[in-house]
């Protein structure tokens, strides 16, 4: 047996280290700065050696704290409720959409119709205009067609059912920043999804329709569990575009719903220093952190579900 191993090049090792510098470095100096003092962020002395406190989270989370913090006259910022905002809206948006995407997915892949070429074609064609060019259409709809002046019918169902600014139905609420989140996300998840579902075979399928399962039998308890992965991967995608948006949601959501994106941006003037700033910056960062390591672990978990020992 030989012992001998070709050695790695020191340059890989050095260039591994550099990217992982770059990556990890601004969450290091984001996470320390959250800790500091304004007069330790801006003296330029100190670096990681300082004496951390919690006074910029207070600040942050002072409209959801249960007790008033000691160096605060008042509540300045409403980070909390825009906190809870992003969570519920990214949260339910992310179900929504991997809910409709891997039926979708597997009516394109299993079922065959007219058209079926051109619609997956037109989806993902769909996804690639840019948001931007959506914000005018969506506001008018959101502001005059859901439903100006209507007391009647399916409008005032919505309403009533999801609440609204004034006399409009979706501009707003909670609601209508989540349909067009499903809607703009939608697309891209179906193409995801559908590459894990044709590599499932179709003999497990017909195996559940002779044991007596049923449509969505075979779907949820024989397809869902086998493309764990690729639903693992499209919430990655559609949690961190929901929790990161700003164009739409700041056209759409009002002083009661707006995101974590819309407070920082609109309202940066009004934060109590650079500590405060690197606090918020900080909160919004771990939510993604979390639930993409989360999700990895299913990314992870099926890629090693038919691994064996040889």
């Amino acid at each position: 047996m030989s012992t001998s191993r070709d050695r790695q090049n020191p340059a890989w090792f050095a260039l591994i280290a550099l990217l992982i510098f770059i990556a990890v470095g601004p969450v290091v100096l984001l996470l320390a700065n959250s800790f500091k003092l304004d007069v330790d962020i801006t003296s330029g002395v100190g670096g990681l050696l300082f004496m951390p406190t919690i006074q910029n989270y207070e600040t942050a989370l002072c409209d959801v704290l249960w007790y008033k913090p000691d160096h605060l006259r008042f509540c300045q910022i409403r980070f909390g409720g825009a906190f809870v905002n992003s969570i519920i809206i990214a949260l339910v948006s992310t179900a929504l959409t991997l809910l409709f995407g891997c039926m979708a997915a597997y009516a394109l892949v299993r079922f065959r119709f007219m058209g079926r070429g051109s619609l997956s074609l037109s989806t993902l064609a769909v996804r690639m205009i840019p948001p931007a060019v959506l914000l005018v259409p969506v506001f008018g709809l959101w502001n005059n067609a859901f439903c100006l002046d209507k007391d009647y019918g399916l409008v005032a169902l919505i309403r009533d059912t999801f609440g609204g600014r004034g006399d409009v139905c979706l501009a707003g609420t909670h609601s209508g920043i989540i349909l067009i989140y499903v809607a703009m996300n939608l697309p891209f998840v179906i193409w995801i999804l559908k590459s894990f579902i044709v590599q499932v075979p179709r003999s497990l399928e017909e195996a559940a329709r002779v044991d007596g399962a049923g449509p969505f039998q075979t779907f949820f308890i024989v397809v869902l569990p086998l493309i764990k992965p690729g639903l693992a991967a499209a919430a990655i995608f559609t949690f961190r575009i929901a929790w990161n948006e700003y164009l739409l949601a700041s056209a759409l959501a009002d002083r009661d719903t707006m995101t974590v994106p819309i407070l920082i941006v609109n309202n940066a003037s009004e934060f109590d220093g650079l500590g405060t700033i690197f606090a918020t910056g900080m909160l919004l960062a771990i939510p993604p952190i979390i639930f993409t390591l989360f999700a990895s672990r299913q990314i992870i978990t099926g890629m090693t579900a038919g691994a064996v020992k040889g």
